[in-house]
C-alpha cells in the first residue's frame, strides 16, 4: 500500500533528508588514502547521534553497522571494515536516520583521491542519471518514466543498469511501496501522486548488469569485477516539478 504523506510528515522527512546530507559530508571530510572503512562508520553515527536522532540501518534486518559502505566493484550493503582505502578507489556511502518517527536516507559515491578518466565519468553519470530521473518524478507521471529515464541516458554512455536492486517509497519505515527501478519503460507502471516520497538511487555498473551476493549475505558485487556507483536522494512528489528534500550542497561545499 502506498501512503500519502501530509505536509507536516513531508518536512519531517526532509529533516531527516537534510540530517542525512549533513552526515555524509562529515564521512566525506574524512575520506582519503589510509582511513578505514569502520572509522567512516564510526564518525557517522557519532555525528547522527549528536544531532538528535539514531541511525537508520543499525540493526535493521539484523545490518551491523550505521553505514552501507561499498568500494571500487561492491554495489551496495557494503559492511565498514579494517580496509584501508587507496588512491584511486571509489567507495559508495550509504546512509539512514530515524528522527521524530520518520527515515532518512540517501547515498553518495566519493573519489578517494584522484581516479582515472573513465572512473570519473562513471560517477558523474550516474550522478546526472539520478536527477533525469528526478525530472520525471513528478504527478501524473508513472514509475516507468523515472527508469527509463536513467536507463537511457546510462546505457548512452556505455555503462550498465543494475535490474535486481531497486528505490522505494520512504516514511515511517525504511521502506515502503511502491518500488523504483532504474530501468523500464516509459508510459508504464504505477502512477506517480501527489504526496508520496520516494527514494530514486541508480546503481550503475562500468561493465555488466551482472551481480552476485557475498557469503555474508549483504555485500552486493558485480559479476565481472568491475566498478560500480551509487547515488541517491528523496523526492517529494508534487505537481509540476519534483521536490528533492536531499541535498549534496554540504558535500560538493565542503
Amino acid at each position: 500500500m502506498i501512503k500519502i504523506k501530509t505536509e507536516e510528515e513531508i518536512e519531517i522527512l526532509r529533516e531527516n533528508a537534510i540530517l542525512v546530507s549533513k552526515t555524509l559530508a562529515e564521512v566525506g571530510k574524512a575520506i582519503a588514502p589510509g582511513v578505514t572503512t569502520k572509522r567512516l562508520d564510526e564518525i557517522a553515527e557519532t555525528f547522527i547521534r549528536d544531532h538528535g536522532a539514531v541511525p537508520g540501518f543499525l540493526n535493521y534486518g539484523g545490518f551491523p553497522y550505521t553505514l552501507c559502505i561499498s568500494v571500487n566493484d561492491t554495489v551496495v550493503h557494503g559492511f565498514p571494515s579494517g580496509y584501508c582505502l587507496k588512491e584511486g578507489d571509489i567507495v559508495s556511502v550509504d546512509c539512514g536516520t530515524i528522527y521524530k518517527g520518520f527515515n532518512g536516507d540517501s547515498a553518495y559515491t566519493f573519489a578517494v583521491g584522484e581516479i582515472d578518466p573513465e572512473t570519473a565519468k562513471l560517477l558523474e553519470v550516474t550522478k546526472k542519471s539520478l536527477y533525469l530521473g528526478a525530472q520525471q518524478a513528478v504527478a501524473g507521471n508513472r514509475i516507468g518514466d523515472i527508469g527509463f529515464a536513467i536507463q537511457r541516458y546510462c546505457e548512452e554512455n556505455g555503462f550498465s543498469v543494475v535490474r535486481e536492486l531497486v528505490g522505494h517509497g520512504i516514511g515511517k519505515r525504511l521502506h515502503e511501496s511502491p518500488e523504483i527501478p532504474n530501468y523500464g519503460r516509459a508510459g508504464q507502471g504505477k502512477k506517480l501522486h501527489e504526496g508520496m516520497v520516494i527514494c530514486i538511487e541508480p546503481m550503475i555498473n562500468a561493465g555488466v548488469k551482472d551481480i552476485y551476493l557475498e557469503d555474508n549475505g549483504w555485500d552486493v558485487r558485480t559479476a565481472d569485477g568491475k566498478k560500480s556507483a551509487h547515488f541517491e536522494f528523496m523526492v517529494a512528489i508534487r505537481k509540476g516539478a519534483p521536490d528533492i528534500l536531499t541535498t549534496f550542497e554540504y558535500i560538493e561545499n565542503k
